[in-house]
């Protein structure tokens, strides 16, 4: 594996748009290596991402976002033929809904290469989302309880950082606590998080119960990964 970066996409039930997303990552990213973490999904997620060429990592039953990213990663690391003692390529993390929007997400990769970050964390340029904002205010407090840091997207799963960087933060907390505890590892170490905003769009979950449902499990993995970290 020779690309100086490697790309890790985290999907559950994404047939509809994860072609989509390949397809912009391999026209940010040319020649860039796509791993798919597919969360033991139900729908046609792992053929349709193999046959747009990514590598796909998939658990059998549903283990939740950082479970199934933890194993993605940790596959595309063993591949990778960094020198001994090196910094790595730049590992980009996203989701499998951006769609045709993934194209945008070179300036993140371009803050870790340039030194300007450890991790870098877009923010999106537009705000999209059908709920009260619970999830996203009580994840900004954790953040800053456990470790200081003011955020503006502290659940945005759009992150880019070095190889070693990402061994260091492994394995990631569960769920949809992921990001957060990434965050607060990360600062805990001394790492520079910067936040870049990017024009990106993802699919929203409305006010719809599905939605309400969805943002419960994401409040509930997000106190527990704060929880761990006391």
């Amino acid at each position: 594996m020779t690309s100086d970066t490697i790309i890790i996409v985290a999907a559950y039930n994404e047939a509809d748009r994860i072609a989509a997303t390949i397809a912009a990552l391999d026209r940010a990213f040319p020649g860039a290596p796509v791993w798919v973490a597919d969360d033991g999904s139900s729908d046609g997620t792992a053929p349709i991402a193999r046959a747009a060429g990514a590598r796909v990592v998939r658990s059998e039953r549903v283990v939740g976002k950082g479970g199934a990213m933890t194993l993605a990663a940790r596959e595309a690391l063993e591949r990778l033929r960094a020198e001994p003692g090196g910094t790595g390529p730049v590992v980009l993390l996203c989701d499998g809904d951006l769609g045709s929007s993934a194209a945008r997400l070179a300036p993140l990769a371009r803050a870790v290469a340039s030194g300007e970050a450890d991790l870098a964390v877009a923010e999106f340029s537009t705000k999209v989302g059908g709920g009260f904002g619970l999830a996203l205010g009580y994840a900004r407090r954790a953040i800053a309880r456990r470790c200081g840091l003011q955020t503006g997207a502290p659940i945005s799963g759009q992150r880019a950082m070095r190889a070693s960087t990402l061994r260091a933060l492994l394995p990631f907390a569960c769920g949809f606590g992921m990001e957060v505890g990434m965050t607060i590892d990360a600062v805990r170490v001394g790492l520079r998080v910067v936040e870049v905003e990017i024009d990106l769009a993802h699919r929203a979950t409305g006010r719809t119960l599905g939605g309400f449902l969805h943002r419960g499990r994401q409040l509930l993995d997000i106190r527990r990964a704060e929880r761990a970290r006391r």
